[in-house]
Formats: C-alpha cells, sequence, structure tokens
C-alpha cells in the first residue's frame, strides 16, 4: 500500500454531493447543527439554484452556513467528478442507484486519493467497484466505505462491538435479528429495485470478486443465509434477510483478528407473528418478481418519486433494534444497537458522522476498500453514541444447554 496522499491543502474537508435529495437534505441539516468549528464543508449536486435554496434553508439554523460553498457536478459528466473529488479531503455522496449513477464518482475518489462515503445497498455496486478501483484506492491512499447508513452500519457495528464483549482467539458465532417500523423512500425503492432486477449481474460480480480478493490464510469467515426459525432468546420468528448487510460483516471479520479463527454470522428480520413473517416472505417474493418485467418496474418505482419520503411526523413515529446473540469461548451475550428513524434520520447521521470521521478521527492505517468497522470502529462507535445511538449489553452467561440467556 503506497503512502496516503497529502490532501490537508485541500480548499475542503468534507463535500456532501447530492445534498438537495431527501436524504441528502437531511443529511446537510445535521451538518449545519454538529459539524465542528472550523470545519470547511460545502455543499454540492447538479441544479446551483436547488443548492443556493438549501444554504439559505441551513443558514436559519446556522447564520454561518450562509457562507457555504456550493460546488456543481454531475454524474454524467466525469470531469466535473474528478474536479469535485480533487477539492476535497472527504466526499459524502446519497445519488442513488449507485448501479446507475456512482461508479464514476468512486473512480475520481481512488485516482485522487479521497475518502469516500456512500448509503449503498446495492451488492452489485459494492463488487464490481471493488474489481475496478481498490487496487487504485489503495495506490493513492483512498478510504473507500460503501454502505454508510442503516445499511449496513448497525449491523457491522453491532457485530464489531458484541465480538470485544466476547473471548478472543477461539470460534465465534454471531446472529443479528432486525426490527424496525420506518417508511421507504423514492430514492430507496429506486434502489432495491434496480437491485432487485439485476440477479445475474449481482452473481457475476460476485464472482469476479472472489476471484480477485484474498482470504484470510489461517482465519475461517463464513455468512451463511441460514433458514427460518423461532429464536427463544429474541422472542421473535427469525427470516433470513439476503441483504448486503452480512457481506459486510464477513469482509469486516476477515479484515480484523480480534473476530476469532473461526467466525460465524447470519443475518435475521424479527417477526413477533408467523402470519406476519409468511406475508412478508410473500411480498418480498412478489416485489422480486415484479423488478424482473420493466414496465411493472417502472409502475411501481413511480408510486414514490425519487426525492420524497416520509414527512417529519411519520419519522419521529419510527424506531430500529438490531440484537445480537454472540457465543464463544463458553460464553453467551445478547447486544443490542437501537435508535430512531432508521432510513432517513439516523441514516443522514451515520452518513454525516462517518464522513466527519474519516475527516477528522485517529483512525487506523488502512486504504482501498474496507468497511466501517476496519475504517472506523470504535471511533465510529463512540461518536454514534454521543449522537444518540444506543449500543449496550442486554445480557451475558456462560454458555448452556438451554440456549437462553
Amino acid at each position: 500500500m503506497s503512502a496516503r496522499q497529502d490532501t490537508a491543502a485541500r480548499p475542503h474537508d468534507l463535500v456532501l454531493f447530492g445534498a438537495t435529495g431527501f436524504v441528502g437534505r437531511l443529511t446537510a441539516a445535521y451538518l449545519a447543527r454538529h459539524a465542528p468549528e472550523g470545519c470547511r464543508w460545502a455543499l454540492a449536486g447538479r441544479d446551483r439554484g436547488k443548492l443556493a435554496r438549501l444554504r439559505d434553508e441551513l443558514a436559519r439554523t446556522d447564520p454561518a452556513c450562509a457562507d457555504l460553498p456550493l460546488l456543481c457536478a454531475d454524474t454524467e459528466d466525469p470531469g466535473s467528478l474528478r474536479t469535485l473529488a480533487a477539492s476535497t479531503r472527504v466526499l459524502a455522496t446519497t445519488v442513488g442507484p449507485y448501479l446507475s449513477y456512482g461508479d464514476a464518482l468512486v473512480a475520481a475518489c481512488a485516482e485522487a486519493g479521497t475518502d469516500y462515503a456512500d448509503l449503498t445497498g446495492e451488492a452489485e455496486f459494492v463488487d464490481r467497484t471493488y474489481v475496478r478501483y481498490d487496487a487504485a484506492a489503495r495506490a493513492s491512499g483512498a478510504r473507500l466505505v460503501h454502505a454508510c447508513g442503516f445499511d449496513c452500519v448497525p449491523p457491522d457495528l453491532g457485530v464489531h462491538f458484541t465480538v470485544g464483549q466476547l473471548p478472543a482467539g477461539v470460534p465465534l458465532r454471531v446472529d443479528g435479528f432486525v426490527r424496525s417500523n420506518g417508511a421507504i423512500s423514492g430514492g430507496t425503492l429506486a434502489s432495491a429495485l434496480t437491485a432487485a432486477s439485476r440477479p445475474l449481474g449481482m452473481v457475476r460480480a460476485a464472482r469476479d470478486r472472489q476471484r480477485l480478493e484474498g482470504r484470510p490464510a489461517d482465519r475461517t469467515v463464513r455468512a451463511p443465509l441460514g433458514r427460518p426459525y423461532r429464536n427463544g432468546v429474541v422472542r421473535a420468528w427469525a427470516l433470513p434477510l439476503p441483504t448486503l448487510d452480512p457481506q459486510v460483516v464477513a469482509r469486516s471479520a476477515a479484515g480484523l483478528e480480534r473476530y476469532g479463527p473461526d467466525f460465524t454470522y447470519r443475518h435475521f428480520a424479527a417477526v413477533k407473528w408467523l402470519p406476519v413473517a409468511v406475508g412478508g416472505v410473500l411480498g418480498a417474493g412478489a416485489a422480486c418478481a415484479v423488478a424482473q418485467v420493466p414496465p411493472a418496474r417502472r409502475w411501481l418505482s413511480g408510486r414514490l418519486a425519487p426525492g420524497a419520503g416520509p414527512d417529519e411526523e411519520r419519522r419521529a413515529r419510527s424506531t430500529f433494534s438490531v440484537r445480537f446473540v454472540g457465543e464463544g469461548g463458553g460464553r453467551r451475550v445478547l447486544t443490542e444497537v437501537s435508535g430512531g428513524d432508521p432510513g432517513y434520520d439516523e441514516t443522514a447521521k451515520i452518513l454525516a458522522e462517518s464522513a466527519l470521521s474519516l475527516a477528522f478521527d485517529d483512525l487506523p492505517a488502512t486504504a482501498g476498500q474496507v468497511t466501517t468497522a476496519v475504517a472506523m470502529g470504535d471511533a465510529l462507535t463512540g461518536r454514534l453514541r454521543r449522537a444518540g445511538i444506543t449500543f449496550r449489553v442486554v445480557a451475558e452467561s456462560m454458555s448452556g444447554a438451554s440456549g437462553v440467556l
């Protein structure tokens, strides 16, 4: 790995690209309230008029925001993205679907040695950018950190936190169980439908990455899909979630020896009632089927326009929790990561704090495409705890035959 490029002389510490979108506006508002004194940050997007109106809104929260720089760039203009990446130490982007709009910005950051954070949950995009840009990022010193929102920080840092409660140097197993009542935005729906419509592309991208990516020589890491079952510890039906989250957790485990010589993670949705669980499975299957038919996919995507999302009142009623059951070395621990509205308020908070962590925290020396646990670990966990997201140990015990804490 080459030495990290010296980016201190660049005019910006942090640039938020896609600032006028739904989650972008929430992220900008969070930064307006919480960016540290002296942080040189800027708003970026395609439409200068929209950026100016957003800046005026932010100035009502913090008058200093009236002087925020406005940077124009377009995903269809790679030159503008290279200029944008070269202007900042950290670039955070909310512009998705990332398969459609994200590749050129990752390329620009990898070339410029600029740290990058996004909100993707698209496994194909993550695998393709690894194949294309990991080596360039390692050479330039850039940290490319995908999925810096509800996808996939609570599971990734939650498992990292759980592993820290268990003995070191022994085989470990962790199961994660997600609960949420959050609503969906137009951008999230578009990303989900895009990913679901490309099963063959996702498989090919995963295979391309596997051929290129090394594995730990003396350690084993697994993230099997698992099967539906009734879990007595979380008192819910556990439905396997074939999302990006377990892949991210497995990559953190591969990169960090603290996860032990033999590590297994499974990822589930926790559903209290069996009929709801069955309905959820059928609904997900129907949505995936619809996504394979372009006219039907466009119709479904049109039900919620990009840039639209739940209002403040709806978000205030939304919460999430992820509970983790970890076992190893004769110990069992139940932990929890929880917070408010997962898809928007907390996602904006997580993205903003991830970007601030990359910009200002004393972090491990790493580069290339890395996970939040590998890149930021305890530093980001500490930031999120101070920002109101809970990381806690619920119960712990010696492992017993009953399987109940």
